[in-house]
């Protein structure tokens, strides 16, 4: 997948994502926002309370999405026979992309009501949603092959220096080493005051300062935007090598966290489903 097939892919799974939510709610805003005594006399209870045909579709589509997303997700990525599906990336976004679209539509069968046994699975797939925003975040600053595969710190400082070098190619009259320089002494600064913020706002500085180094050498814009991109990507990488270890580190104890609330989450669900079958409510498509 080229990288421009990729951001469109990205942005099309979170349309969808924002154009359903825009669409429940619309649908059902002003069934949702009344009290729980008066929706009862509310003309679209029949059809949008749990238990009704809209709401009741809701729950069934909700829960197929984030079992696909699970289980599909676990089986690309135990079992190589399925290597051939495409990388462990797209699907890790894919993945995502049905664990938030899922508990969005659980969210709208619930008709915001929340409460017995129900309510620990609700509130537990809540919990493994947010763990999982913080787990990509996590998963974005360990450097990756396209494929999905964690670098080795070896090949990562390999990289570095394919970069650094193709850099400085690129501008072999300009003091690209005082650019370094001046982030490295800013950012050890920045560890004693604001941390990794204060980094990010010295690296975006040191960045213009260059760039506009870079325009007074009449270099061309063209040329200007690649070499600047170079360089946010050298010192992207560099940023994560500094902080490799404690990434790795955070992403073993986050898989802790995920783990037990997803656990959670399908127990309750599935006694939930069992319970409402064993009511009557079946699949209803």
């Amino acid at each position: 997948m080229s990288p421009l097939t990729h951001k469109i892919y990205i942005n099309t799974l979170i349309l969808i994502v924002l154009v359903t939510t825009a669409w429940l709610i619309y649908i059902g805003y002003d069934y949702y926002s009344m009290p729980l005594e008066e929706r009862f006399y509310h003309p679209g209870h029949a059809d949008l309370k749990p238990s009704g045909p809209y709401g009741h579709g809701l729950g069934i589509i909700g829960t197929v999405l984030i079992l696909t997303g699970v289980f599909g997700y676990m089986a690309r990525k135990r079992f190589r026979a399925l290597s051939h599906l495409g990388s462990l990336k797209y699907w890790l976004e894919f993945h995502i992309f049905l664990c938030v679209l899922g508990p969005v539509m659980v969210l709208f069968h619930t008709s915001f009501k929340f409460g017995g046994i129900v309510s620990i699975s609700f509130w537990s797939m809540v919990a493994v949603v947010a763990s999982g925003v913080l787990g990509r975040f996590i998963y974005l600053q360990i450097p990756r092959t396209i494929q999905g595969r964690e670098l080795s710190l070896g090949e990562i400082k390999d990289m570095m220096e394919g970069l650094g070098n193709s850099i400085s190619e690129s501008v072999q009259h300009v003091p690209l080493q005082t650019l370094k320089e001046e982030i490295i002494k800013n950012n050890l600064s920045a560890e004693k005051s604001l941390g990794f913020v204060q980094r990010y706002i010295n690296e975006y500085k040191a960045k213009n300062k260059f760039k506009e180094r870079l325009k007074a050498e009449n270099i061309s814009s063209s040329d200007i935007k690649t070499i600047m991109k170079l360089v946010s990507e050298e010192l992207t990488i560099g940023r994560r090598v500094e902080t490799l270890h404690t990434m790795q580190k955070y992403f073993r104890y986050w898989h802790v966290a995920h783990l037990p609330f997803a656990i959670i989450m399908l127990v309750i669900m599935i006694i939930h489903v069992a319970v409402t079958i064993a009511f009557g409510y079946t699949w209803i498509f």
